[in-house]
Formats: structure tokens, C-alpha cells, sequence
């Protein structure tokens, strides 16, 4: 599980180098998470038949952009010809959706199995790939994550990846309505679809 090929995935970088870059452009705190994220996919991959690298490699960078300026966001957003109604939302939104693009830019890599489990990790969508359902999933459960709910969450993980990722998107739905927070409208489609697919 150790043997990292993501240069297999984008050639003239490998792992040492991705995390060189990362180290430089997030705080200890991010970092570390992503490295917990980046493990935790994998194993998720490995039990329920993804691709392992592409699993992991996404882990490890679905919260590359996190710590960026909304002002850089805003920027991508107009400047690739994003989704307009992305500016009425924030950096919770904007660093899986936007950051995918920063990525491509930044790292150079265009491979879009691992692109989607970033864009996706936030908000989900009906079409999840299983990579894309383990860097949702492994995002919300890996071991320094502790908040009520959790426990339920790593058993539904242990069982089904799409139970795991109907109780996230259920969870998530129910924290940002306690908070009085917006939301953001494809997390509803993610939810009415995965919900029927998920036994909880």
C-alpha cells in the first residue's frame, strides 16, 4: 500500500515533489490531514475495488487550494468561465470545485478521474466513480476527525461506500441547517440521489 506510481498518472512528478509543493502552499494542519486523507482513500480503493493510485493521489490534493484567497477563487471562477452562481458561495464550495482548476494549472495534471474526486469531494454528485466515493468518504472519516456522528460514519464506511457516502451527505444537510447556513444547490441532488442508494 506504500508503493506509490502517481508519476504513472502525471509523468516529471512524483509523490516527493507533490508534497514539496504542498508543504510550501499549506499549513501543518492541512498538510497533515491531506496525507491522513490521502491513506485512508487508498484503503478504500483497496477494499472496494478502485484505483488505488488515482484514489490516493486525490486524497492527497483534494485540499490543495483550500487555504487560497477568495480573491483567487473569484478569479479562477471568471477566468475559466466557471459557474457563475459558484460566487455566491464560499471557499467550503469553491476549493474542491475551483481547486481542481488550480491543480491543472499548478501541477499539470489533467487526469480526470483524479480531478473529479476534487471537484466532487465537497458537494458529490450523482455520477461518483468509486474514486470519487473514496476521497469523499475517507475526507470525512480519516482518524483525526471527531465530531458526533463519526463513529456511525466509519461503520457505514466498513460496509458500503455508498451507505457511507448517503449518511455523509445526510450528516452534512444537517449541520449546515443547524448552523443557518446556504446550500449549495447540488449538494440536495447528491443527497436525493445517493440516499435511495445508500441502507441506512
Amino acid at each position: 500500500m506504500n508503493d506509490f506510481k502517481y508519476d504513472d498518472i502525471k509523468s516529471n512528478l512524483n509523490r516527493d515533489q507533490i508534497l514539496d509543493r504542498m508543504h510550501d502552499t499549506l499549513s501543518d494542519f492541512r498538510y497533515t490531514h491531506c496525507l491522513r486523507v490521502e491513506k485512508v482513500s487508498r484503503g478504500l480503493a483497496a477494499e472496494f475495488g478502485g484505483d488505488v493510485e488515482r484514489a490516493g493521489l486525490a486524497g492527497l490534493l483534494h485540499d490543495y487550494a483550500k487555504e487560497r484567497s477568495d480573491e483567487e477563487f473569484i478569479d479562477v471562477i471568471k477566468r475559466k468561465n466557471l459557474d457563475p452562481e459558484l460566487l455566491n458561495y464560499n471557499n467550503a464550495i469553491w476549493h474542491g470545485i475551483v481547486g481542481a482548476e488550480i491543480i491543472k494549472d499548478e501541477l499539470g495534471i489533467y487526469d480526470e478521474d483524479v480531478l473529479n474526486a476534487i471537484r466532487r469531494h465537497t458537494v458529490g454528485a450523482t455520477t461518483m466513480t468509486q474514486v470519487d466515493k473514496c476521497v469523499f468518504v475517507g475526507d470525512f472519516i480519516e482518524p483525526e476527525r471527531d465530531f458526533p456522528g463519526i463513529k456511525t460514519a466509519r461503520a457505514y464506511a466498513e460496509k458500503s461506500l455508498d451507505s457511507a457516502v448517503a449518511y455523509e451527505l445526510k450528516h452534512s444537510i444537517q449541520h449546515l441547517v443547524e448552523k443557518n447556513r446556504e446550500i449549495y444547490p447540488a449538494t440536495f441532488i447528491s443527497y436525493n440521489y445517493w440516499i435511495t442508494k445508500g441502507d441506512l
